[in-house]
């Protein structure tokens, strides 16, 4: 129970009458009355115990109540498929909240996380509430996602560990990738055309036929969810300034395999440069369960209005990481939120993704080897490559090389624009130019200096759906 408990439960000065001979004391802390709902309920998330008990006018009997009339009566239990997750319920929409009836863009979120925390997530309901993401688990029949994962097991023996620049020294990511496209052209054009942390791709390979027969269902799945985001949690359920308006048609796959337990990617926002503004993301976990964490982008500005705001957040919400330490930046001001990427599960990114939130693959202590896979995770990222924004249209650098489009996230009066810049910096053995230039764009996400200019200017890439 402790690891579900933020502070410990304070010792009575005197033993507590048992519940027959008097009634919950009303000078009881929320502490204790968590506590023993945990005890009660162990398998429900410490944040909704909240929340339902804070409904209940913080009466431990009425939350316990409300909670065995609202939970589904017990049935027999089937076996499930091998490596196949149990699902975790919410009670989110048994839970009164103050602003019911409202639309979602009026109603204003309390924030669950604080500095220096994490917030566990597990069921779908949970995850798109409190995060720019959909998840859907057990996403293919097994026996397809099973046949995908020994496919892209055995792939894995080609992938390498991409190269960048970290200050003066060059440093090799902490997991291995390739990248999966659909043509001999498109080959050409992804290990001579794009780049990628300022270098060109040397591990390209051609998308495998499981692969080809999952995209078709991701494609679909992935357009489907969107339009729900929209319509649901966006103000006036309108698509994000910036969003394209067009269906998301994935052409590009990296594939990335996590090698055990220690094998991870640290917080980043993905590269935007041929994605464009507002970019959506499918990503396919197979094999081991790992943890994808997220946490919002804070402008510096903003982080004093948080810290003093931050003791009107109950403490009792989220867990408390075993140590405070000098690694903890002002990045982390609202604290993080961890969801659980199970064996074949899909994970949508969705537009506000990756202009106002970084995310990471934590490294772990130990993991639940899956029968398939053992340690390993397979990861496939489905991205869509806009043709505007193909390297022939693209500014370059004054060194020659093409500028990237990244988003400003720190500064509150330029969070928000667009620019070019070059990024030799961060590339083995090369030096920055300096080169910059704010992105004029329309509403749509589309440079205005393409207008016109794709199409025969811009060699097309195919989509990987069959035909």
């Amino acid at each position: 129970m402790d690891r579900f408990i933020s502070r410990k439960r304070p010792r009575p000065n005197s033993p507590v009458p048992p519940p027959s001979e008097s009634p919950l004391p009303e000078e009881d802390s929320t502490d204790v009355k968590l506590a023993q709902l945990v005890s009660l309920f162990p398998d429900i998330p410490q944040e909704t115990l909240l929340d339902v008990l804070v409904s209940c006018s913080g009466s431990v009997e009425a939350t316990a109540s409300t909670i065995t009339t609202t939970q589904a009566p017990p049935t027999k239990k089937r076996a499930a498929a091998p490596g196949t997750p149990a699902v975790q319920t919410s009670l989110s929409s048994h839970v009164l909240k103050p602003d019911a009836g409202k639309e979602p863009s009026t109603s204003k979120k309390r924030s669950l996380t604080k500095k220096g925390q994490t917030l566990q997530l597990f069921s779908p309901e949970d995850v798109a509430a409190h995060t720019p993401c959909t998840i859907i688990h057990n996403y293919l029949p097994p026996d397809q996602a099973n046949a995908l994962l020994l496919e892209l097991l055995d792939e894995s023996k080609y992938f390498s560990r991409y190269k960048f620049q970290l200050f003066d020294r060059t440093v090799e990511s902490p997991h291995s990738t390739s990248v999966y496209v659909s043509t001999a052209e498109e080959y050409r054009q992804h290990t001579s055309e794009y780049t990628y942390g300022g270098t060109y791709r040397s591990n390209v390979r051609q998308i495998t036929p499981h692969m080809r027969a999952v995209s078709g269902k991701v494609q679909r799945t992935v357009n489907d969810e969107v339009r729900h985001r929209i319509k649901n949690f966006y103000p006036g359920g309108k698509k994000l300034k910036y969003q394209s308006p067009k269906e998301w048609m994935p052409n590009a796959a990296f594939v990335n395999c996590y090698d055990g337990p220690g094998e991870s990617v640290g917080y980043h926002s993905d590269e935007l440069t041929y994605l464009g503004p507002r970019p959506i993301i499918g990503s396919l976990s197979l094999g081991v369960e790992r943890e994808f964490r997220v946490r919002r982008i804070v402008p510096s500005d903003d982080e004093e209005e948080i810290l003093q705001s931050e003791k009107d957040v109950p403490s009792h919400q989220v867990e408390r990481k075993q140590s405070r330490t000098a690694s903890d930046t002002p990045a982390d001001t609202q604290g993080q939120i961890s969801i659980h990427l199970p064996h074949n599960s899909l994970l949508i990114m969705h537009a506000e993704m990756q202009e106002e939130w970084k995310h990471a693959i934590a490294p772990a202590q130990t993991v639940s080897p899956h029968p398939l896979s053992g340690n390993r995770r397979i990861n496939i990222t489905y991205r869509w490559y806009r043709d505007s924004l193909h390297p022939r249209n693209t500014p370059r650098c004054r060194c020659g090389m093409h500028a990237i489009l990244r988003c400003a996230q720190r500064k509150r009066e330029t969070r928000g624009r667009y620019m070019w810049m070059c990024y030799a910096g961060f590339a083995p053995g090369k030096k920055s130019c300096g080169f910059f230039q704010w992105a004029e764009l329309d509403d749509d996400g589309e440079p205005i200096w393409s207008k016109g200019q794709t199409g025969d200017n811009a060699p097309i890439l195919r989509n990987f759906v069959d035909e």
